[in-house]
């Protein structure tokens, strides 16, 4: 099982350092989040709190995620980088391809796509996207960026994308994986289905077992159960050595971490501190799975 470090809500200044911190203590990627703005007020409930609130405020900082991994790519050589996740609704799928394919490449093929619907409706429609037919258009918007992705010259006419023949370059000289987020049974058939892999939410050790069966379920019923395909987790209750090897053993391939809050310091403490929670978490965590 990989490592990845989730850097959500750090100091815009420290990604740099945390990117290199992380790569020298072996962990495989960094987790880079996606907001666009931070609307006052949201017609839809935040899915993934009890009471449907958001945990951060209009003050959070947030980066757009390609010029993120672009400027942690530029420091560092092998460690790779995936959005956990982006919201496909609110963006135009071939503008997205361009930013995918120059983050890729720029990086040398470090860059991974974890992507979601999106849940508030402001993102969507303020940024000129729609709401309704959120899956569908998801679908098709991931059938276009591993079209326009792959190279050559390509049309695509669907409900929701239609355009003649076009060319991007350069292309990736690897495909870029694509992870989809959600919880959902909509949601894990789109991942089981189209994606590389899934990727969670916050989600409990006896949820993430479920969800992992129901995956493995789906992948059989698409005739996909033998191709490669990733499980990343943000497990809330399974710590520890014993923790992540139980994870391991429950098939997650990625375990998605903020390494320094076990160490009492938070999403926004000093630089130093989270490079030392690290390096205690490579050494009391990593070094002994």
């Amino acid at each position: 099982m990989k490592f990845t470090v989730a850097v959500a809500m750090s100091p815009l200044d420290q990604l740099g350092e945390l990117a290199r911190t992380a790569q020298e203590c072996g962990f495989a990627s960094v987790a880079l989040p996606d907001s666009l703005f931070y609307s006052e007020a949201v017609s839809a409930s935040y899915p993934y709190t009890a009471d449907g609130s958001r945990f951060w405020d209009e003050t959070t900082p947030w980066v757009d995620p390609f010029v993120a991994a672009a400027s942690m790519g530029a420091v560092t050589s092998t460690i790779r980088f995936y959005t956990q996740v982006l919201k496909l609704n609110p963006r135009n799928a071939l503008l997205l391809a361009r930013q995918v394919g120059s983050v890729a490449v720029l990086t040398g093929n470090r860059f991974g796509l974890g992507v979601g619907l999106g849940w508030s409706p402001e993102e969507s429609r303020w940024c000129g996207g729609r709401f309704d037919h959120r899956g569908a258009r998801a679908d098709e918007a991931v059938e276009v960026l591993r079209l326009v992705l792959g190279g050559g010259m390509v049309e695509y006419h669907g409900r929701f994308h239609d355009f003649d023949r076009l060319r991007m370059s350069p292309a990736p000289t690897e495909p870029v994986p694509v992870y989809v987020g959600g919880h959902t049974e909509a949601a894990l058939r789109r991942a089981a289905r189209t994606g590389d892999g899934w990727t969670s939410a916050m989600i409990r050790f006896d949820d993430l077992r479920e969800t992992v069966e129901r995956l493995r379920a789906l992948r059989a019923e698409y005739g996909r159960a033998d191709e490669p395909f990733e499980i990343q987790a943000v497990c809330v209750d399974r710590f520890g050595v014993d923790g992540y090897r139980a994870q391991a053993d429950l098939g997650v391939t990625d375990a998605i971490v903020v390494p320094w809050v076990f160490h009492g310091v938070g999403l926004d403490g000093p630089l130093r501190e989270k490079k030392d929670g690290m390096k205690r978490f490579a050494e009391q965590i990593m070094e002994k799975l």
